[in-house]
């Protein structure tokens, strides 16, 4: 029984499923140095300026109305200029109406025409074994506001304060903004200011415009820091934006995809035309729309890193049982009816060998890169399983088939790592073609085995063959 071909394939098999528990603690190990590398990128591009979110400019007008309110008023005595009394010593008052000008919610208009270039120049910033990619921009604004929309948003006898009007700009943090930044309204330079806010993780500008009904267009041109994305709210009714970067690796995200890109490795342009109707915008309102644009309008890019080993020794990982199953079996395969089988315990060294690849792969990708780490910690496993069945597992020649297979599975490997659209294509076939040349290995194969010492097969001998009483015996 204990050299049934069938008890020991099962065998084998629960053998397969205690090896999850290493390869699940080599996930968890994956998952915190991925982990660690995502908070020191999140801390350096926090540092440089963040991932920058640019919405507006948009123009805010204050909105005053003059209100009648009834007021309660004490009446003095003319002799003491005291307050006057009445009969029963209570103080006496009177109603008048009294005329003030109270603050009403102000006019926000997005500009009508908005064309915007930014050039977004990259480069890396380190923090011990870790690479962070930023970038400097800078950008050019033109737009104007159709000022003549502002009277059909007031109501009764408000009164819109057009002296006091000013452009607002929204950003991810003041602390990016960097160079040159001005604003002008046709040739005249305007005046900004820091824009306080309540909420510390946004900041923004402020440039008084004067009477912008008297000015017809506007420029702004503003230079600033960030990380890890760029996006920017259409704020026009025609939003006209281009955006070119040294950036060989980009990845558009947001609400809208550009109308067209050119994508080398030199870097990249991108170019988006959004009408007011795909904008969910309005031209005017009475309330701020700054959330909806930064977060349901923006667009952008994000400065995507190929070589994110952490993704991919995750993957790896997720493959991790899969190829020390195929090991497995391989090994049951072609050590045939040998005199020593396999022992249970020689099979979990060989799954430890496999399982320290992944961590292998990962540490030396830290500091070689994926290509070089994946080659070193591929051929160190392969040459050590090899040289183990050579010796400890006694396969003879054997063993250059188990080296083939190795170096097949872990090309195989490779090539899923490196295409994440054909991984599930590539995973299906060798699973299945596993599942195939197994069935095909052991067509022949009697999963019973024979008993020690017994002719028959299985676990029930043959009866002897009947033998005829009359039937001459020789000695």
């Amino acid at each position: 029984m204990l050299r049934s071909p069938g008890l020991r394939f099962i065998i084998v098999g629960l053998l397969i499923l205690l090896m999850f528990i290493p390869i699940l603690f080599v996930s968890e190990i994956i998952n915190d140095r991925a982990g660690y590398n995502r908070s020191t990128r999140d801390s350096v591009g926090r540092e440089w300026g963040g991932q920058q979110v640019i919405s507006g400019p948009v123009l805010v007008v204050p909105v005053q109305e003059t209100v009648t309110i009834r007021e309660k008023q004490r009446v003095l005595d003319p002799v003491t200029r005291l307050q006057k009394l009445d009969e029963d010593d209570k103080p006496v008052f009177r109603h008048v109406d009294v005329q003030k000008t109270v603050n009403r919610d102000p006019v926000y208009l997005y500009p009508g025409k908005f064309t915007t270039t930014i050039d977004a120049t990259t480069q890396e910033r380190h923090r011990g074994i870790f690479t962070v990619p930023v970038y400097a921009a800078a950008a050019e604004m033109s737009f104007d506001f159709p000022t003549e929309l502002v009277a059909d948003t007031l109501r009764g006898k408000e009164v819109a304060l057009w002296d006091k009007a000013e452009i607002q700009l929204q950003v991810t943090s003041n602390r990016a903004l960097r160079g040159v930044t001005k604003l002008t309204a046709d040739t005249t330079p305007l005046q900004i200011e820091p824009l306080a806010r309540g909420d510390s993780h946004t900041g923004g500008l402020r440039a008084p415009t004067g009477d912008p009904r008297k000015q017809s267009s506007y420029t702004l041109i503003l230079g600033f820091n960030g990380a890890q994305s760029l996006s920017i709210a259409p704020v026009g009714r025609d939003s006209d934006v281009t955006l070119t970067s040294d950036w060989a690796h980009p990845s558009f995200r947001g609400a809208f995809l550009p109308n067209d890109h050119t994508v080398s490795e030199d870097g990249f342009t991108a170019h988006w035309l959004i009408p007011h109707l795909a904008r969910p915008l309005p031209q005017v309102s009475r309330t701020s729309q700054e959330h909806t644009a930064r977060h349901e309008a923006g667009f952008g890019v994000d400065f995507y890193q190929p070589n994110d080993f952490y993704q991919k020794s995750y993957r790896a990982a997720r493959y991790g049982l899969m190829f020390i199953a195929l090991t497995f079996l391989t090994i049951f395969l072609i050590e045939g009816q040998a005199k020593r089988p396999t022992h249970p315990v020689q099979y979990l060294l060989v799954g430890l060998a496999q399982s320290t690849f992944f961590l292998l792969m990962l540490a030396l990708a830290e500091q070689l890169g994926f290509g070089a780490a994946y080659l070193v910690s591929g051929a160190a496993t392969v040459a050590l399983v090899t040289a183990y069945g050579a010796t400890a597992l006694a396969l003879g020649r054997r063993t250059i088939v188990l080296c083939l297979l190795l170096t097949l599975l872990y090309a195989v490997l490779y090539l899923i790592l490196r295409s994440a659209d054909y991984a599930l294509l590539a995973g299906s076939v060798l699973a299945f073609a596993a599942v195939a040349g197994t069935m095909y290995a052991t067509r022949n194969e009697n999963w019973y085995g024979e008993q020690r010492g017994k002719s028959g097969r299985g676990w029930f001998r043959r009866p002897p063959p009947t033998v005829p009483e009359d039937t001459p015996t020789h000695v």
